[in-house]
């Protein structure tokens, strides 16, 4: 298989990613790149230019009640990254991020979808929400349920300012209906989730590190309780031979070749 990075993924660490659902790459992205990406961010968030979702609109743990409540315009995502600024797309195109995924879908061509993620992160002080234990697969719509997220740190992600949160290995179980809610969330109430609950960790990145996790993967985060706004970037990407289901949420805009 071909790939062009110029920092190859060992075996080992595909392997890991086959066992647990995730991996980090550590400064995968130089200081200048973050930098730079961050300046166009902020330039997004102060006016929030639009599509933007704000965390009024989630309803997750803490969010506020309303866009009219104190706090409810506060944005939580600013949608279509993609074709936002060049220098995002760029991001998406990354060929270190993107020789990662060749490995690990084990496919030469990937795609990076418009429909899903393609988004800006955001956790802003005082109004963040929580984000209970989920899925991603489970409101999309594929031929299989093998899709993968880069996930990009622009500063540090701790526990304290809302990292993510994951399920090791949760990508492989076959977990039934009824330990969801009605939202799909893994219900935490159950005492047939405990253990699964007891084995989370944080994924804790600095500037320039990239997580990839599947698209199974059980994955929560936390609120911002620090005084500094936390952004991440985060882009989902399918091989070519995982087509979207017609005339669903996950067919309504082409995906892009990056590969």
């Amino acid at each position: 298989m071909q790939t062009v990075s110029t920092q190859n993924l060992s075996a080992h660490e595909a392997a890991q990613f086959q066992k647990n659902g995730f991996l980090v790459r550590r400064a995968l992205l130089s200081e200048s790149t973050t930098s730079q990406l961050i300046e166009r961010i902020d330039a997004s968030l102060n006016p929030a230019l639009a599509p933007v979702e704000f965390e009024a609109d989630v309803h997750y743990p803490g969010a506020p009640a309303s866009r009219w409540a104190d706090g409810g315009q506060t944005p939580r995502r600013l949608l279509h990254a993609y074709g936002r600024d060049p220098l995002f797309a760029s991001l998406g195109k990354n060929p270190d991020i993107v020789a990662t995924l060749q490995t690990l879908m084990q496919r030469e061509q990937v795609l990076l979808s418009q429909n899903h993620h393609n988004c800006i992160m955001t956790k802003h002080p005082g109004f963040s929400s929580l984000t209970s234990w989920h899925q991603d697969i489970r409101y999309w719509r594929f031929d299989r349920p093998e899709l993968v997220s880069a996930w990009v740190a622009l500063g540090d992600e701790t526990k304290e300012n809302g990292c993510l949160l994951v399920l090791p290995g949760s990508h492989l179980l076959d977990i039934e209906p009824g330990r969801f809610d009605a939202a799909l969330f893994l219900r935490t109430d159950l005492s047939d989730n405990e253990a699964l609950l007891s084995t989370a960790v944080p994924v804790e990145l600095a500037k320039g590190d990239v997580l990839f996790f599947h698209s199974r993967t059980l994955h929560a985060a936390g609120s911002n309780k620090t005084e500094t706004v936390k952004r991440s970037i985060v882009f989902t990407y399918r091989s070519a031979d995982n087509q979207p289901i017609p005339q669903t949420r996950s067919a309504i805009y082409q995906d892009i070749p990056v590969s």
